[in-house]
């Protein structure tokens, strides 16, 4: 995740709110976001073309709804919000296409991680990827944002409209669920 000062953050949304300077000020918002947003969208989806249209989908409708944005929030927390629905949105076309259902989610997801040409050797990193996707969706998002995004609970309550205890109760089931497929598969 980006470290911006609410400063460098209030700069840049002027500039985008500026017709002479918002085109330069979107390069600069997809040059300091492309990252972190791509990593949050492929721990969603565990596929790198999919995450690559997904984060183009993602920074085109930042693009068409800037005049919407009101700054209410941190410009961060706007674009992975719509970045995680932008996922979410392609995970339930997914599953309908390929008619699967939620119980048959994870082992889809397994297959998709291990047919992945992108996904490295490790076998420690495959098999926590493993252990996450057999996560229900919604703590495989909080288990994502607060172990690889270091996100704090407040961002992500902002970002996914929960309640910060609910998140931790979230994080926490998903780390029982982890160390226990941890230990069946010793």
């Amino acid at each position: 995740m980006n470290k911006k000062t609410p400063k460098e953050d209030e700069q840049l949304i002027t500039r985008l709110r500026d017709v002479d300077t918002c085109r330069h000020a979107f390069g600069d918002v997809i040059k300091l976001y492309s990252e972190p947003l791509y990593w949050q969208i492929r721990r969603m989806v565990n596929n790198h073309d999919d995450a690559n249209d997904l984060l183009q989908n993602t920074f085109m409708k930042a693009w068409n709804s800037i005049e919407q944005f009101r700054g209410e929030a941190k410009l961060s927390t706007w674009l992975h919000k719509i970045a995680i629905n932008e996922s979410i949105t392609f995970l339930e076309k997914e599953r309908k296409r390929n008619n699967i259902s939620l119980d048959d989610e994870d082992s889809f997801l397994i297959n998709t991680i291990e047919a992945d040409e992108y996904v490295d050797g490790d076998e420690l990193a495959l098999l926590l990827r493993k252990a996450i996707a057999t996560l229900p969706e919604k703590q495989r998002l909080v288990f994502n944002m607060k172990y690889y995004d270091e996100m704090k609970y407040e961002q992500m309550s902002e970002i996914l409209g929960t309640s910060v205890g609910a998140l931790k109760a979230s994080y926490h089931l998903a780390v029982k669920k982890i160390e226990q497929f941890f230990a069946d598969n010793d």
